[in-house]
């Protein structure tokens, strides 16, 4: 009898332990929903999106934030696509082979809601029409852009230009019904005669039409504050890429090309496995109008583990 006791009494003081040593159960989290980012996991979506899906959903993620190309993108950016795909290892993007009807019940069984998609320029541009379309399906809020082209952020003229067509997507997505937003790619964030590249982009683009993805990763390696750009742009910032830094680290240059990006990888780590006080600076893009927070940590390896360890401390938060 003693003996029984004791074994079931050990068992429940270590499953209440193990409940309460876990984020995932804590009664009062710092975020309600943690979402993802497809370029996390492209390989495995590519390979098995049905088991990807029940993974990330298994491990509690609830958003989903898509990359393209799409079907619909326009023939240069699926041009562009086509021609990396060998050196990255797999092909897949957008809805992965289904259609977004297809893609969006894949979501829903699984438990996800698609804040926002990644787009490429030219689309962005010129079909903003099946932006919208596949918004209406997928039900996102935010059309994307990653990244500005090399060629159109060469000079300060050349942001001032951007910010003028940011403007004009921005009316073309409003019209369909959803909102632009920018991700900066760390790129822009050191002065240039006297002037900060991405400020102009932010000065001259109107806060109703153009919205800005942070990247806590990126924006740190560019040599820029996160709770400083969130506390000036209050409002702007509707979402946000959530990673670690193993260690501070900044690009080689002005971070404008791929080779320093890359050079910048393995310095990436799951959340709370770094130098980034993420504690902080989310709790300060929340009062600064920061809505989606999306796990991004560019084709991790192993990601059933990473993506978890990520969710994990988020939800502990």
């Amino acid at each position: 009898m003693l003996r029984r006791k004791f074994i079931s009494t050990t068992a429940k003081a270590s499953a209440s332990a193990l409940v309460f040593s876990s984020g995932i159960f804590k009664s009062d989290p710092l975020l309600d929903k943690i979402g993802i980012q497809f370029f996390s996991l492209p390989k495995m979506l590519d390979e098995n999106l049905t088991g990807a899906l029940s993974m990330l959903s298994k491990i509690g993620y609830k958003e989903a934030e898509l990359y393209g190309p799409y079907s619909f993108s326009t023939p240069s950016a699926i041009e562009r696509w086509n021609a990396v795909t060998p050196s990255l290892g797999f092909k897949g993007s957008g809805y992965f082979g289904h259609t977004a009807k297809e893609m969006k019940k894949l979501l829903e069984d699984n438990g996800f809601s698609v804040p926002s998609i990644h787009t490429d320029l030219d689309t962005l541009q010129t079909r903003m029409d099946k932006l919208g379309e596949a918004a209406r399906v997928l039900g996102n809020t935010y059309v994307v852009l990653p990244s500005i082209p090399p060629e159109n952020r060469k000079t300060l003229d050349d942001y001032k230009k951007m910010a003028e067509s940011f403007n004009k997507i921005g009316e073309s997505a409003k019209a369909q019904g959803v909102k632009f937003a920018y991700h900066n790619h760390g790129y822009g964030l050191k002065e240039v005669n006297g002037q900060i590249p991405l400020e102009i982009i932010f000065s001259n683009t109107d806060p109703s039409l153009v919205f800005f993805e942070m990247d806590l990763y990126w924006t740190t390696a560019g040599g820029g504050d996160p709770i400083a750009l969130l506390e000036k742009y209050k409002g702007r910032y509707p979402l946000m890429h959530v990673k670690d830094m193993v260690k501070k680290v900044h690009f080689s240059g002005d971070g404008g090309d791929p080779k320093q990006w890359i050079e910048l990888f393995p310095y990436m780590t799951t959340a709370g496995n770094g130098v980034l006080d993420l504690k902080s600076i989310i709790s300060k893009a929340k009062e600064n109008g920061t809505k989606h927070f999306i796990v991004e940590q560019d084709m991790v390896k192993e990601p059933e583990i990473a993506l978890k360890k990520s969710f994990d401390y988020l939800a502990s938060l």
